[in-house]
């Protein structure tokens, strides 16, 4: 038994793809179809526009019409993490709207939900050569946006796949004392005692962190940010990771993160502690996405976390409509278009992600497993395929993916291989596969 599994970043879709028809994409396209499952991030909403827009949006308001659906799997993609920054842009009724698409054509996807179990389920997508599992979770979104848990007398709340992220910003017993004086001179301290005396906040844990306003402190050798996996959170999908594991031949953990440690290229310290918790729990792979460009690949137990693989469609700056928040969020008049408001926000390219090329280039990842005679699926081989978004092409043509030759891929591999050799990985064949011995 074999089976071959392509994996692929965000998909930020706003037209048509016309991946058969399209020479200079087909090639790409090719890969994705002949793959036995094909997965890629759905970064947005496939609600035609529909729902309340939403007053804190995952950045910018990512609807779109829900044909881009149609256009994904005749490209090829079989299974949709949809648990993103973007899910709640239009609020509860836009994401439901998503929902009702993704039901309608029975797709196989995960990561929201009517409720927090919904949202925390695998979807099982079952082709000739196997049943892989999906789990999806994001950890950059806005208070509310995660799913709530049904009750017996009450519904749960649509949101998506919560990851929770205990951040502690460690400084120096100096630093701490002057943060303690200025909490109290400027009178926060004595309101969030008088919060917990009136029953509306309750004390820390860890008498050893010290809350001022929605950070915590202690005290540490030198500066710097900590961030660990909320447990609850890691043990309701470790839950489901086991649930999986005997239900399918592969189980894939997709997580959405945007945190950086320093870097933007950097994964925080808790994404990797969170994808090792779910390897050890039964995961055959982690694939992250959600900064929009590559970070390194861990080879863990043998098994891969992709950090982030970037983007694969990239066409926000297509949107078509921006809702009256978004215009006050950019400082744009309202007379702008849409179109004018993108480029007020890059400066007409020379800032954000039309100024920088890294934004514009990935890779894909080609998957091969094998059985082994206990049954399981064992990884064989990783090929990795470099891709190019156009960088520097007009608006309306930069964003669509296709192959990257000669100089530009060689470099695009290069440089995913200076990412993962932090991690103990090591390249081959050129950077064309990754050495698993």
């Amino acid at each position: 038994m074999t089976l071959s599994l392509l994996l692929t970043g965000d998909s930020i879709l706003q037209r048509r793809l016309n991946s058969r028809d399209d020479a200079e994409l087909r090639p790409l396209f090719e890969k994705v179809r002949a793959a036995d499952v094909a997965f890629t991030n759905l970064e947005g909403l496939a609600n035609d526009y529909r729902g309340d827009p939403a007053l804190e949006s995952g950045g910018s308001h990512f609807g779109a019409p829900a044909w881009v659906l149609d256009e994904l799997v005749a490209a090829g993609f079989d299974l949709f993490a949809t648990a993103t920054n973007h899910a709640l842009d239009y609020s509860i009724s836009g994401l439901v709207h998503t929902i009702e698409a993704l039901e309608a054509r029975g797709l196989s996807f995960a990561g929201v939900g009517r409720n927090l179990e919904d949202a925390r389920r695998p979807c099982y997508h079952t082709a000739p050569a196997g049943t892989v599992a999906m789990i999806s979770c994001c950890s950059t979104f806005a208070k509310g946006n995660e799913a709530g848990a049904q009750r017996p007398d009450l519904p749960g709340r649509p949101g998506l796949n919560p990851l929770h992220v205990e951040t502690v910003h460690e400084v120096t017993e100096q630093q701490l004392a002057m943060l303690r004086e200025v909490a109290d001179q400027l009178g926060l301290e004595a309101e969030r005692q008088q919060k917990i005396k009136t029953g509306f906040a309750f004390p820390l844990a860890d008498p050893a962190l010290f809350p001022l306003g929605e950070l915590k402190f202690r005290s540490a050798n030198r500066a710097q940010v900590r961030t660990t996996p909320n447990g609850k959170d890691v043990a309701a999908m470790v839950r489901w990771v086991q649930e999986a594991r005997g239900l399918a031949d592969l189980v894939l953990v997709s997580l959405h993160a945007h945190e950086q440690l320093g870097a933007k290229d950097v994964p925080a310290e808790f994404i990797g502690a969170f994808a090792r918790e779910m390897i050890d729990a039964g995961a055959d792979l982690v694939v992250g996405h959600g900064p929009h460009l590559l970070r390194g690949l861990e080879l863990y137990k043998g098994r891969p976390i992709f950090y982030s693989l970037g983007n694969f469609i990239g066409q926000n700056e297509l949107v078509a409509r921006i809702p009256a928040d978004g215009y006050e969020r950019f400082r744009a008049d309202p007379d702008l278009t849409p179109g004018q408001v993108y480029q007020k926000r890059t400066q007409g390219d020379k800032a954000g992600f039309p100024a920088d090329r890294r934004y514009w280039e990935s890779i894909v990842p080609t998957l091969s497993y094998q059985g082994g005679p206990d049954g399981r699926l064992t990884l064989s081989s990783i090929e990795l395929t470099p891709i190019s978004l156009g960088w520097q092409e007009g608006r309306h043509r930069r964003g669509r993916p296709r192959l990257a030759d000669g100089e530009e891929g060689s470099a695009i591999l290069q440089r995913f291989g200076e990412l993962s050799r932090p991690f103990g990985t090591e390249l081959r064949d050129g950077g064309r596969s990754v050495r698993l011995d």
